[in-house]
Order: structure tokens, then sequence, then C-alpha cells
């Protein structure tokens, strides 16, 4: 397997000089954007959890609400003493109602999970493009060294400028 020298002549051009820079800059942006979109996937995965235990918290409360409704219905149905199961469905009718009123507030409160996931999911989207066109541009600026074709720099500059442009995007959300 041929390996690959770098001879003397490239070592004193300038311009492969930029390009070794370059691949060192873009490497670094590539590096900061991948860290962010872990980090960005992580929180999205934190606030779907914590979302998911607000519904299912929200779920308990409205069935103890229903099953206090269902037995004031029972109680009613049944024709019992009113003297005697009044006190009873009193409490019955204050639980449900604080049932509702607590369904309320944590449905709120899951709603407002669901959103902080989904903002976290779509800048881990952006950062996921982003990582996607930067790994694209060292890719590009590092053929330089094999093909010697000033193309591929260009075109390694644009994907990373993409890229960089998508982290920041990233970032601003």
């Amino acid at each position: 397997m041929p390996e690959i020298e770098f001879k003397p002549e490239h070592v004193a051009d300038p311009y492969t000089r930029g390009v070794g820079i370059l691949v060192g800059v873009v490497g670094i942006l590539l590096s900061v954007v991948t860290i962010a979109s872990h980090r960005a996937h992580t929180d999205a995965v934190i606030h779907r959890t914590e979302s998911n235990d607000e519904w299912a918290y929200f779920q308990a409360k409205k069935n103890r609400q229903y099953t206090s409704e269902v037995t004031i219905n029972v109680l009613e149905v049944l024709g019992s003493d009113p003297a005697k199961s009044g006190p009873t469905v009193e409490k019955l009718r204050a639980a449900s109602s604080k049932y509702a009123t607590d369904a309320e507030t944590i449905q709120d409160a899951a709603k407002e999970k669901d959103r902080e996931s989904q903002t976290e999911e779509i800048r881990a989207l952006k950062f996921d493009i982003g990582e996607g066109l930067l790994e694209l541009g060292l890719v590009l600026c590092s053929l330089f060294f094999l093909a010697r074709k000033n193309f591929f720099p260009i075109f390694g500059v644009l994907a990373s400028a993409a890229g960089t442009a998508m982290g920041i995007w990233g970032f601003l959300l």
C-alpha cells in the first residue's frame, strides 16, 4: 500500500499551509458542533421523559376524578340515605373538583415540556445538519493533499461555511 509523502516543496507552499490550517479550523468547528449536537439530543430526551411523566401524572389525576364522579353516581343511584352518604358525597365532590384543577395545572406543565422537547429536537436537527456539512467540508479540504486540485478547498470552505451557519443557527434557538 503506497504511503502519502509530503515533499519539501509542498511544505514551503503558502497555499498548502493555508489549506492545512483550514483543515484544522474546520476540525475544531466540527468538534464544537458535534458536542452541541450530542447535548441537544440528550436535552431533547430529558424533556421528552419529563413530558411523559407529566402526562402520566395528568392521567392519574383524571382517573381519580373519574373514580370520584362514578362513586358519587353510584351512591345517588342506589338511593342510599342522604344523611349517611351526604358527607361522603360532598367529600368526593370536593376531591373531584380538586383533581380537575390539579389536572389542568399538570396538563399545562406537560404541554410546556412538550414544547421544550420540540425546540431541542429542532436544535439537534440543525446541529446534525451542520455537523454533516462540516464533515463534508473537512473531507473536501483534505482531498487537496491527495489530488492537489484547488477546487477541493473551495468547495470545502463552502460546505464548512454552510455547516458553521447551521451550527450558529442551532445555538440561536
